[in-house]
């Protein structure tokens, strides 16, 4: 029996089709991080994809690479490409596990992977607001805002993926906003509004916003009077396993102590 899915794709697919060019700042950041990241390693690649909603960040950085959805079945060929980008996508996944073996098999052995997806702290103060006011209005909560992985938990996707040296870093945006409205407008615009199949489909009363506002300013105000908005995204790297790459050393195969090598590098530096 298939597990019930946490993310409506339905809502998904609405609510990207109302996304605009001029809210994709975050996907343009996440973007142009991955590529100066790209230019880290002694490496050219000659065959890429990219899986991401959203083809047109992509389609002047990377023009020659393949762009595919990021459905539950990805269109990547087995061993095809040398590099794939997995970009904003894996926080809104049902299966992300599913999704990055699926890219660890479409590469050849060397092949890099890349990620970029929000995590840990994104929109924690707007989650705390909505919270701490549906719970005074109605006594109880509904899901109003994605819960976001840590980066440990997707760290560790890439090792049950099968890729080798794997890396999972992260890149704190602090911003500020007028008010909450400006913020979920903001959202709107991204395509990175609630989709959880166990929100609340009925209309929220503007009380509950207007509450949440007063919230919002009491416990996350700036020093001038905006509103403090954490966005937290993971970069995530990885291989295809290959017989050239560095292997770790055996337990029990270190005949130096790490004090052992220190002395000896201050005696030689010493001579």
């Amino acid at each position: 029996m298939k597990p019930p899915e946490l993310f409506s794709t339905e809502a998904q697919s609405t609510k990207r089709a109302r996304a605009i060019s001029k809210g994709m700042f975050l996907q343009e950041l996440a973007r142009d991080e991955i590529l100066e990241r790209l230019e880290a390693f002694n490496k050219s690649f000659s065959a890429v994809a990219i899986v991401t909603p959203y083809p047109e960040i992509w389609s002047t950085a990377l023009p020659k690479a393949n762009v595919v959805a990021d459905t539950d079945v990805l269109d990547l060929g087995l061993a095809a490409y040398d590099l794939v980008i997995h970009a904003m996508a894996l926080h809104h996944c049902n299966d992300p596990v599913g999704q990055v073996v699926q890219c660890e098999r479409a590469l050849r052995p060397d092949g890099l992977f890349m990620a970029a997806c929000f995590s840990g702290q994104t929109l924690a103060e707007l989650r705390a607001a909505l919270s701490m006011a549906e719970t005074d209005l109605r006594g109880g909560l509904s899901p109003r805002v994605t819960p976001m992985a840590e980066i440990r938990e997707l760290g560790a996707i890439l090792q049950r993926a099968g890729l080798a040296l794997p890396v999972a870093d992260t890149l704190k945006i602090p911003t500020t906003y007028r008010d909450i409205f400006h913020l979920m407008r903001d959202l709107r615009a991204m395509g990175e509004t609630n989709i959880m199949t166990a929100r609340a489909t009925s209309f929220a009363t503007k009380s509950l916003f207007d509450l949440a506002q007063l919230i919002y300013s009491k416990e996350y105000a700036s020093s001038k009077d905006r509103l403090n908005c954490t966005f937290d995204l993971v970069f995530l790297s990885g291989w295809a396993p290959d017989a050239s790459q560095p292997k770790p050393l055996k337990p029990g195969s270190v005949s130096k102590t790490l004090q052992q090598s220190l002395e000896e590098a201050k005696n030689s530096s010493s001579n």
